[in-house]
């Protein structure tokens, strides 16, 4: 019994794997030894979830086309299933042990909890982790649970620095700041030359963990089952965040739909800076600020007082599902879908952020948005790995926005979202 699975987990997973023998007439090969010896031999059709957006879809039917041509015996199935909804329709498929695909891209947040469960294949010494010494360290690590690989990095994201150039130049300002003292000041100058806000925080937990990790801060240290969120060093974290909102320099941020302001805000020259992470770019163009894109700045997360900075890594993997009648199919499809060459064409084709080290071509490091995020991943770090993590984040936001409004101080906000993490989520956990 894996340590840390509850008992219902267990009967789930025995359930499933009872109904994948009982389909196929007996237990399916899951070594990939086929995949691996000889793969055109491997036929059969297998079923894609693709949780990408609809932009996105014909990049992917394309990459297929390519996979069936190399592969003629296989034939793959890609079904869009809306973000949003994608993870509780994979863990109902797979308790009922039918209706689940063969491939599921999961956010980097739900590997742990799909694996913890029961419902995701090992990959480890199979054809899907093909050369896994090219994937970013950081990506990969999104994907291991309990000493197991349970995905393979699809694409990567962190948060960055996003600055105007136009305006720092109008204040006189020559580079971006290094460190949230060096942005505190930037943001007053800016304002005090050219009567623009320095910067606007989006409201949301996710976009806090800089301030915690500038001060070598986390949410939790969970080898030591331990909730760290309001650590000392923590607080001091969260205080420069509040800092910056309560100063005259930055526009006070939205309670509602934070997010949606502070990036309307930068796209429309209304704020100089802004935190946001590789998936906005395409947004920002569409700004009156940057209707010439090369007035977009990206540098990497300024440091905290400790000397450290750091982002939060987010992303997908493609995870096989361990119910799968075709894993010899699911493991070439996923090794195709994620290499450098697959990686390299998305990247240029819909501007994802390649997992592979060897997908950072010239042809992708050109692009000086790609390439500032590839140096910004640099002081990136994995979230805690554990089921449930993004559960962490309903308490997380709504106590982050009462900071930020002034409604409770850094040190009661976070003391208040460790005692309700460690009543309703984390219960075998201690605080500090």
């Amino acid at each position: 019994m894996r340590k840390g699975i509850s008992v219902a987990a267990l009967v789930g997973a025995l359930a499933l794997t009872a109904t994948a023998c009982g389909d196929n007439g007996g237990a399916s090969d899951s070594s990939g030894k086929k995949a691996a010896e000889d793969p055109q031999s491997v036929s059969g059709s297998i079923t894609w979830w693709d949780t990408s957006n609809e932009a996105e879809g014909p990049a992917y039917d394309t990459l297929i086309e390519q996979f069936e041509a190399e592969y003629p015996k296989i034939k793959v199935n890609r079904t869009s299933v809306s973000f949003d909804q994608a993870e509780q329709k994979f863990k109902t498929a797979a308790q009922n042990g039918k209706g689940a695909p063969d491939v599921i891209r999961t956010d980097v947040g739900w590997s742990a909890g799909f694996a913890n469960l029961g419902y995701l294949q090992p990959l480890d010494g199979t054809p899907a982790l093909d050369n896994a010494d090219d994937f970013l360290e950081g990506p990969l690590s999104t994907a291991k649970f309990n000493g197991e690989t349970v995905g393979v990095p699809q694409v990567t994201d962190t948060l960055g620095l996003l600055y105007n150039k136009e305006i720092f130049q109008k204040a006189g300002i020559s580079k971006p700041p290094a460190t949230w003292d060096e942005l505190i000041e930037t943001a007053k100058t800016i304002k005090k030359k050219t009567g623009v806000a320095g910067i606007q925080l989006n409201p949301e937990g996710y976009f806090s963990l800089p301030f915690l990790y500038g001060e070598g801060a986390d949410m939790l240290d969970v080898e030591n089952k331990k909730i760290t969120v309001n650590s000392p060093e923590a607080v001091k974290g969260m205080e420069t965040a509040l800092k910056l909102v309560q100063s005259d320099v930055a526009l006070k941020p939205a309670t509602t739909d934070g997010y949606v302001a502070a990036q309307t805000s930068f796209k429309d020259g209304k704020a100089a800076m802004v935190i946001n992470g590789p998936w906005s770019v395409s947004d920002d163009y569409t700004g009156k600020a940057f209707s010439d894109r090369a007035n977009l700045g990206i540098a990497p997360i300024p440091a905290g007082s400790s000397g450290k900075a750091g982002a939060p890594i987010g992303g997908h993997n493609y995870s096989v599902y361990r119910g799968s009648k075709n894993k010899d199919a699911a493991y070439l499809f996923v090794k195709f879908m994620s290499s450098a060459k697959s990686q390299e064409f998305t990247a240029k084709e819909i501007n994802t952020l390649p997992t592979r080290k060897s997908a950072y071509t010239d042809a992708v490091t050109s692009d000086p948005a790609k390439k500032a995020f590839q140096e910004a991943l640099a002081v990136s770090r994995s979230r805690p790995v554990i089921p449930g993590v993004g559960d962490l984040f309903v308490a997380y936001d709504q106590h982050y926005v009462k900071i930020l409004r002034g409604d409770v101080s850094p040190k009661e906000g976070l003391d208040a979202l460790a005692k309700e993490w460690n009543t309703k989520l984390l219960k075998d956990y201690s605080i500090g």
